[in-house]
């Protein structure tokens, strides 16, 4: 039987993935933003949440920074592939995570750079 500590835990790592999806709503860096703010609120009150949020904002970071390369391989053409295919990416990847989260499961992002 899962506690309500558990659920708890979860809904907030599930909560660092899904705040990563702010910035694609318009609000500038919010992908790298929404994740920080989780994991500055709870890193200390869950390990799973802190281990989770580390990774959906390392993973942010490092989507940002992809991001900008692709922006200035647009004049050579092969940008706007990278840039479109980053993004999908980045989509079905959150959506992996969170429903990992959601379960319990530890999930490691990918081509993810190791910042924090």
């Amino acid at each position: 039987m899962t506690s309500a500590i558990q659920i708890q835990e979860r809904n907030w790592a599930m909560l660092s993935h899904l705040a990563a999806l702010t910035g694609l709503v318009g609000i500038p860096f919010g992908n790298i933003i929404g994740p920080l703010i989780v994991w500055l609120i709870k890193k200390d009150e869950f390990p799973y949440v802190d281990e989770q949020a580390k990774e959906s904002l390392n993973f942010q970071i490092s989507m940002t920074i992809y991001s900008l390369i692709s922006m200035m391989l647009i004049f050579i053409i092969i940008g706007i592939f990278c840039f479109f295919g980053l993004l999908i990416a980045n989509l079905a990847l959150v959506i992996i995570a969170t429903v990992k989260a959601n379960a319990g499961e530890h999930f490691h992002y990918p081509f993810s750079i190791k910042f924090i």
